[in-house]
């Protein structure tokens, strides 16, 4: 694609580390990737006993405990990418509207970014879109954000039982995971471009890009 006047911050994090927060405190424009995720029931999905389910998939139901939502192969990168393309070119884009209680897309919405030129896409898959980003000339910066463990899994754990994301034994076998597994993972994020940052940080380097935004709009309405 040529040059694009609109560009992407990719943030990555554990779930819960409170990157939509941190987003809607700094009123950036969000591309939500975990509504990318695709549908429990379709083949070839990725459980947790490390096999992928066969042509006939496994049902809904089975899809709430059996399958490894934390493996990229749960998710459809291509389709993230598409998004990103487009609202980097024209400034909107058809985004799933995905339920996680459902393990299923159930809608589909109009996302866009108002023609600015930074906006956020966001999610724990982030860091696969890196070097796409980059070949495309569409990556303005790459962030991973780092909270303290507990307080990670205190908030993921509140939210997810607030919105009856999955059963509760599901939720705290799931969460004691990610909690031991959030410094390999976070590793993993940066070794794939992301750079790490407190929220502080991550907060102070986004408002930056965006102010600095502002400012480019309201030179070029005076030129």
């Amino acid at each position: 694609m040529g040059p694009v006047s609109t560009r992407v911050i990719l943030l990555a994090g554990p779930s819960g580390s409170g990157k939509t927060s941190l987003l809607r405190r700094c009123g950036a424009h969000r591309l939500k990737l975990d509504d990318f995720y695709r549908d429990g029931d379709e083949p070839g999905m990725p459980l947790l006993d490390g096999t992928f389910s066969g042509a006939d998939g496994v049902s809904r139901a089975e899809a709430m405990s059996a399958i490894d939502w934390d493996n990229p192969a749960s998710w459809d990168a291509d389709r993230a990418m598409t998004a990103i393309l487009e609202l980097c070119a024209t400034g909107s884009t058809t985004v799933p509207v995905y339920s996680i209680r459902d393990n299923a897309t159930v809608d589909y919405t109009t996302l866009d970014v108002d023609a600015l030129p930074v906006y956020v896409a966001e999610g724990v898959f982030a860091a696969e879109l890196v070097d796409r980003c980059r070949e495309a000339g569409v990556l303005a910066d790459a962030l991973v954000l780092r909270r303290p463990r507990l307080q990670t899994w205190w908030f993921r754990l509140r939210r997810d039982l607030a919105e009856h994301r999955k059963p509760i034994h599901v939720l705290l076998r799931r969460g004691l995971r990610l909690t031991r597994e959030e410094p390999a993972k976070i590793a993993g994020w940066v070794a794939k471009g992301c750079r790490p940052v407190d929220r502080a940080e991550c907060e102070a380097i986004i408002t930056e890009y965006l102010s600095a935004d502002v400012q480019q709009s309201r030179a070029d309405d005076a030129a």
